[in-house]
């Protein structure tokens, strides 16, 4: 397993593909927000909205229309702060609505750009775009979100790749990811980011974009869902059981050589960061715990809640610090 990134492997599907499209509007992308929230009626933040993907090469479907759950109404109890929710306090700006899950390069104005349409293998490479907002410039002004103006994700179609990175912006608002060498095939790249201007100052974007890897590509299927698996000496256990559409807790308990972890550094103002990512699509998810952070004295266990608006296989990718070192497990995780 490695530590802070992984690169795997991949199959292609046609991002252009309007009859998919038209299929899903669905997956609920979250984010778990506090304890309060969990307790008071599990509340998740989704990624972006419907948009229309233009880029040619290889993935996934824009995403769109099986799952769809209904948003809570205005008048649920303890959901004030969340524009259209009435009464969760701390929760501004986040969206009421779910409406995507990252497989459109535009949505609502916003678009994210770049003239790459392929990159090299086998060596670190630069992702350089841009994300420009409905008058077409490039916006440079972000909301900072766990720490970052902008998360940057980098995937292979058949979820054996993985890296999540935080790249950096020149005035003129192009932003450079530093990619690690990558391996030929196809790889889907995510920009997460919160205008902090404009018409939708404050709302959650993830826009994403397909390159190509050239060179001879070798796929591996999923590996099997399971409850754990190692990363660089630690053992990371999972509990919950997960339906599509349903809201649930994952209990997430670390150890190592057979010793409650208890050391866990702050990473992204938590004590974890989980991406997963749904089989076929590439539909992306991230979560934060609910866990209250404490210096550097997390563990052993860690809450998360996820809604999954569609059943199948997810890769998940658990990113967790110790002693100044950047940890990332992946599993598999069946939702019924």
């Amino acid at each position: 397993m490695n530590t802070g990134t992984e690169h795997q492997k991949s199959p292609s599907t046609e991002e252009g593909d309007s009859s998919a499209t038209s299929r899903w509007a669905g997956h609920r992308v979250l984010h778990a927000c506090s304890l309060a929230l969990a307790v008071a009626a599990i509340v998740l933040f989704t990624l972006p909205a419907r948009g229309s993907s233009t880029h040619s090469a290889p993935a996934g479907p824009p995403g769109m229309d099986h799952g769809m759950i209904a948003p809570p109404s205005a008048t649920t109890p303890g959901m004030a702060g969340m524009p259209g929710m009435a009464g969760m306090p701390g929760m501004a700006g986040m969206p009421a609505t779910a409406t995507g899950e990252g497989l459109a390069a535009e949505r609502d104005g916003y678009r994210l750009d770049s003239a790459a349409t392929s990159l090299p293998a086998g060596r670190a490479v630069t992702y350089p775009f841009t994300v420009t907002g409905p008058d077409g410039r490039p916006v440079t002004d972000f909301a900072e979100v766990q720490t970052k103006q902008l998360h940057f994700y980098a995937i292979r179609s058949d979820l054996t790749g993985y890296q999540h990175l935080h790249p950096t912006m020149a005035p003129d608002g192009t932003w450079t990811a530093e990619l690690t060498a990558l391996e030929p095939g196809n790889w889907r790249l995510y920009a997460s980011f919160t205008p902090n201007t404009g018409p939708r100052k404050g709302s959650e974007f993830v826009l994403s974009r397909t390159v190509t890897v050239p060179g001879q590509a070798t796929t591996a299927p999923l590996p099997a869902a399971t409850d754990s698996t190692t990363a660089d000496g630690y053992a990371i256990a999972v509990q919950g059981e997960l339906t599509a559409g349903t809201p649930a807790p994952l209990i997430v308990t670390i150890s190592k050589d057979g010793q409650p972890v208890t050391d866990l550094q702050p990473y992204l103002d938590s004590y974890a960061h989980l991406s997963i990512v749904h089989e076929g699509d590439q539909a992306l998810a991230h979560l934060h715990p609910t866990t209250p952070v404490h210096a550097d004295h997390g563990g052993p266990t860690l809450t998360l809640y996820a809604l999954l608006g569609e059943p199948g296989n997810w890769r998940a990718y658990l990113q967790f610090r110790t002693a100044g070192q950047l940890h990332t497990a992946a599993l598999t995780l069946h939702v019924a």
